[in-house]
């Protein structure tokens, strides 16, 4: 059966993508390590930078709060909140001012109504829904039309399994595609308002744009792995069944 060449696909699409990711997510780590050792000259916490992003953009009202693990921090749209883990909070150092900064931006796109990012949060839902249930529905789709011989109906039926469930996947990537502005933007916004404010020297600001680029990286990672897989999945499906 043609279905048998998704290992091929996946090997020369999926594979590279997923090692870009790896290699994203190590330098994110190697650089919050690196930055997170070395203390601003100023002393301004991370906390305290998110803060200061905020004032110095006019928004009030968003509340900052700490919370656990490495590297979990966020702005979390519906309560409002900047969440920053502790290694971020209470720190002083570099790495830390650039990540709260950075969370501080996406509070400041959510209150200026920043179009992408109210693209974002209004395509939520049914990322969630393409992400649980487009693999399931490709399977099936599959399985059905490979079982179909000599029975257009059910060939039809799992055709249009396979089609939604291909549907559903090109959502996840479209969150993706839409997630790169957002995120870029958002560290633009922090870099912005923290070399006005002069949270940081021009030295430590290179250092926090590092870790913001690093960081920045994973989400074109992502972005990669997204398309690597929709693009496996056609090629697998749709070039097997002309087969």
């Amino acid at each position: 059966m043609p279905y048998y060449y998704m290992d091929y696909w996946y090997l020369v699409l999926v594979v590279p993508a997923i090692a870009f990711a790896l290699i994203a997510q190590g330098m994110v780590s190697g650089r919050f390590k690196k930055y997170s050792k070395v203390r601003s000259y100023r002393g301004v916490t991370g906390a305290q930078a998110a803060e200061r992003v905020l004032q110095a953009n006019g928004v009030y009202g968003v509340k900052i709060e700490k919370v656990r693990g490495n590297l979990t921090d966020h702005f979390d749209p519906r309560a409002n909140v900047i969440r920053l883990s502790a290694g971020v909070h209470d720190s002083e150092s570099v790495a830390a001012v650039g990540i709260a900064a950075h969370e501080a931006g996406h509070a400041v796109q959510h209150a200026q109504e920043y179009a992408p990012i109210k693209i974002r949060q209004s395509i939520i839902p049914v990322t969630q829904i393409g992400s649980t249930l487009s693999m399931p529905l490709i399977l099936i789709g599959v399985i059905v039309m490979s079982g179909a011989s000599g029975s257009p109906g059910s060939f039809d039926f799992g055709n249009i399994l396979l089609n939604a469930g291909i549907i559903l996947f090109t959502t996840v990537a479209l969150f993706q595609v839409v997630t790169l502005p957002v995120e870029f933007n958002a560290s633009r916004r922090a870099m912005d308002t923290i070399m006005e404010t002069h949270i940081l020297d021009e030295e430590e600001l290179n250092g926090a744009k590092k870790v913001l680029w690093a960081a920045a990286m994973t989400y074109v990672a992502a972005l990669a792995v997204s398309i690597a897989q929709l693009f496996r999945i056609l090629m697998v499906t749709k070039g097997g069944s002309r087969r």
